[in-house]
C-alpha cells in the first residue's frame, strides 16, 4: 500500500463533454464538462478505485509510462496523482447508516426526550469498545 500514486488517464475530448479512462485500471471511469472538472473528478475516481483494490487486497498495478499510452484522435495523456492518507481518512470518518430495532415504547420515549439517536448508538459503541476516538 503506497501513500500516493501517480496513473496516466485519458482524457477524451467530444462534443458532449470529457471522458476519462486509466487504461492501467479497468472500471474506473468518469468524465467532465470542463478541464477542471474532468481533472477533479479524475482524481476522486482514481482514488476511490485504488482504495477498493487496498481494501481488496487486490495487487495495484505498476503506472504505465505516458509515452507508450496509445491515443485516439481529441485524446491526451495527463498524469493524475492521488495522495491516500487524505482519502483514507475521508473515507473512515464517512457517517454509514444502520438499520436497528428497538422496543416501541422505548422509541416513543426517547424520541419524547429528543434523544438524538445516531449520538447515543455513537457513545455506547465507544464505551462498548473502550475507545475514544478512531484508531489510524
Amino acid at each position: 500500500m503506497n501513500d500516493r500514486y501517480v496513473f496516466p488517464a485519458i482524457f477524451d475530448y467530444a462534443d458532449d463533454g470529457i471522458s476519462v479512462e486509466f487504461p492501467d485500471l479497468p472500471g474506473a471511469l468518469t468524465c467532465g464538462d470542463t478541464d477542471e472538472e474532468a481533472l477533479r473528478m479524475a482524481r476522486e475516481c482514481m482514488a476511490l478505485h485504488l482504495y477498493g483494490m487496498e481494501t481488496d487486497n487486490e495487487i495495484i498495478p505498476q503506472p504505465t509510462r505516458s509515452l507508450n499510452v496509445k491515443l485516439d484522435v481529441n485524446q491526451i495523456v495527463v498524469l493524475i496523482d492521488v495522495w491516500m492518507p487524505i482519502f483514507r481518512d475521508k473515507v473512515a470518518e464517512q457517517a454509514v447508516k444502520k438499520t436497528l430495532t428497538i422496543p416501541k415504547w422505548l422509541d416513543d420515549l426517547a424520541t419524547d426526550q429528543k434523544v438524538n439517536f445516531s449520538r447515543v448508538l455513537q457513545d455506547g459503541l465507544k464505551a462498548h469498545l473502550g475507545v475514544t476516538e478512531r484508531k489510524k
